[in-house]
């Protein structure tokens, strides 16, 4: 319970800082992928954002806003992912809109080293998740909206990861309803509804 008070917090902390943006500069792609380069970024997310390493999300195609919201909570200190914390360092409101622009202006496509679909763990996963309702926030074609996630073809070690992680009350600062909707679910469980998304 305190896991999940802490991260509501953390993100109610944040969304005050996001009304700043309204008064920011439009965002612009162009100055977001020069931004993205000085910062490293590709190195982790691929050069194209589409990353090729694992336990790292790609970000091509990503929901604007959900970055947005992710680089101030690194920024801020409220989402702990130490490997963030130099990149987004010092970010100023104006320059997480422009790489949130720049990421959301990538083609979005599955990694190169996705595995071959399993059709007994796509049709588990797809069962579990219908009445999960993953499809209500995250839009039938799970390509997210405002806030809310792109998780189609995300890498499927990540997404299994990040599940668990909700599950078990490790992962912070972001939205609490998460760890409600996958509390009780099995790691069999988490892999099939991992490997059905990553496929999407």
């Amino acid at each position: 319970m305190r896991a999940l008070l802490r991260g509501g917090l953390a993100l109610a902390l944040a969304l005050p800082l996001l009304g700043a943006f309204a008064g920011a500069r439009a965002q612009d792609a162009a100055r977001g992928a020069a931004l993205a380069e000085e910062r490293g970024c590709g190195a982790c997310h691929g050069p194209r954002g589409v990353s090729a390493i694992e336990n790292i999300p790609s970000l091509a195609g990503q929901q604007a806003e959900f970055i947005a919201v992710q680089l101030v909570l690194f920024r801020e200190g409220l989402r702990d992912v130490p490997p963030m914390e130099a990149p987004s360092a010092g970010l100023t409101d104006a320059q997480v809109e422009d790489l949130a622009a720049h990421f959301a202006s990538l083609p979005h496509a599955p990694p190169e080293d996705r595995p071959a679909r399993n059709a007994e763990a796509f049709a588990r996963g797809e069962a579990l998740a219908g009445p999960l309702r993953c499809g209500i926030c995250h839009r039938a074609d799970l390509s997210g909206q405002n806030q809310v996630p792109h998780i189609a073809a995300q890498r499927e070690d990540f997404l299994a990861g990040t599940l668990r992680a909700y599950r078990d009350d490790q992962r912070r600062g972001s939205d609490t309803q998460m760890n409600g909707v996958v509390k009780g679910l099995s790691d069999a469980d988490i892999a099939a509804i991992a490997h059905y998304v990553a496929q999407r």
